[in-house]
């Protein structure tokens, strides 16, 4: 009997209070529907939006997540349960909003937590051309599985489940670039039974991909299998992990209590505050410290490093560029720099006198003899009268006019 079918959704209403089941390690979904409300199907769906929670807190459990779908018209709820939650339940309350008229109406989900071992052999993929809401529809869900039951996994027919789904662009990838196109969808299935050979072929095919971010355009052997089926997958994206098979890194941790042996005491208590569902505040000790001593030394130890070295270059490049450390004509230039400088200061001491000597000498005496200067009429060739020397200094004082004969 599939075990998958069994643990779907089955709702009751009774008492106004909604009733499902779940496993864990198994992925539970729920759908949010105007129905739930006793709304009529009449309206708008567009009208309606909801925002669950779990009961007595503001937000859902931390393994449970909530969506909303333009496309379905309708929001849902999935998540894998973790082990702590194994024979427990949790109640969620769920808000309806009718936006055209402001109604509200409110009702409460109560999940049972049946108990299931977690599948020890998983397969993670990442399908390209499809929405994590196209997931949510059973006909899709059992396509994907009857590939691996029929053709790549036969050992899991009767246990092969999905333990996780999640949007691609909520596990780290980029959102398209024309809105039309899909934005991808991670999924992984486990079951108990061991990797078939055909299985392990493939692993080793895609192994080399793995260092590559993105390979929508790689083909391998298996892929008219899942393009018939109406599948797109990322090859650099799939991995096989299980007991017979190399440890791996999952995409999503399925069971917290299964701790590896380098995880460090802030993901075990991480883990703990997380413990049925619910958080607990995190305590003082439990801060994350950091110390910057380390990074300040990096920060001043490097530059000075290379300062030191530039300055050794710089330093050999100057001191030892010719051949000999010593150059006697550098040398001889330099010792008698001084006497150079000192024979050309005395050189212009002495021009210095010699101009100011000759400048002496070629002044007019004050005791040099006057000269005359003698005006000439225009008419004959006796002077008419004498005109004083300017060197004479009785000239400066005398007023009288010189008068010239017409």
């Amino acid at each position: 009997m599939n075990t998958f079918w069994l643990l779907l959704m089955y709702i009751l209403v009774v008492r106004g209070e909604l009733l499902d089941q779940a496993a864990v390690g198994e992925l539970y979904t729920f759908k949010i529907e105007p129905n739930i409300f006793d709304w009529s199907h009449q309206v708008i769906n567009e009208q309606f939006r909801y925002t669950p929670s779990l009961k007595s807190y503001p937000d859902l459990p931390s393994w449970m997540r909530y969506m909303y779908s333009n496309e379905y018209h309708a929001g849902f709820l999935y998540g894998t349960p973790p082990e702590q939650l194994l024979g427990k339940s949790i109640t969620l309350d769920i808000v309806a909003l009718n936006k055209k008229n402001y109604e509200t109406r409110n009702t409460e989900l109560t999940i049972k937590v049946a108990r299931k071992i977690h599948a020890p052999n998983i397969i993670q993929m990442k399908i390209d051309n499809l929405n994590w809401v196209h997931l949510m529809d059973p006909g899709r869900i059992e396509n994907l599985r009857n590939i691996y039951r029929k053709d790549l996994w036969p050992e899991s027919e009767s246990d092969l489940s999905l333990v996780f789904m999640e949007s691609a662009v909520n596990m780290g990838g980029r959102l398209p670039l024309r809105p039309q196109q899909h934005e991808g969808v991670v999924v992984h299935l486990g079951s108990f039974a061991k990797f078939s050979e055909r299985l392990k072929d493939l692993q080793e095919e895609v192994r080399p991909l793995y260092k590559l971010p993105s390979c929508t355009y790689k083909r391998t052997s298996v892929q008219k299998l899942f393009e018939n089926s109406g599948f797109k997958l990322d090859w650099c994206a799939f991995r096989i992990v299980g007991t017979d098979m190399s440890p791996e890194v999952l995409h999503h941790n399925h069971d917290g209590n299964k701790l590896s042996v380098g995880t460090n005491s802030l993901e075990m208590s991480t883990l703990k505050r997380r413990e049925g569902g619910r958080w607990q505040g995190m305590h003082r000790d439990e801060m994350p410290s950091r110390n910057y001593i380390d990074e300040f030394a990096f920060a001043f130890a490097i530059p000075t490093v290379i300062f030191g070295i530039l300055c050794g270059i710089l330093t050999a490049s100057l001191c030892f560029k010719h051949e000999k450390l010593t150059d006697v004509s550098s040398e001889l230039f330099f010792n008698n720099i001084f006497h150079i400088c000192d024979e050309e200061c005395t050189s212009n001491k002495q021009n210095s006198e010699n101009d100011d000597e000759s400048y002496k000498g070629s002044s007019y005496p004050t005791t040099s003899s006057t000269v005359q200067m003698v005006q000439y009429s225009d008419t004959n060739s006796q002077p008419v009268t004498t005109l004083k020397s300017l060197k004479d200094p009785n000239c400066l004082l005398d007023n009288t006019s010189l008068r010239s004969q017409s």
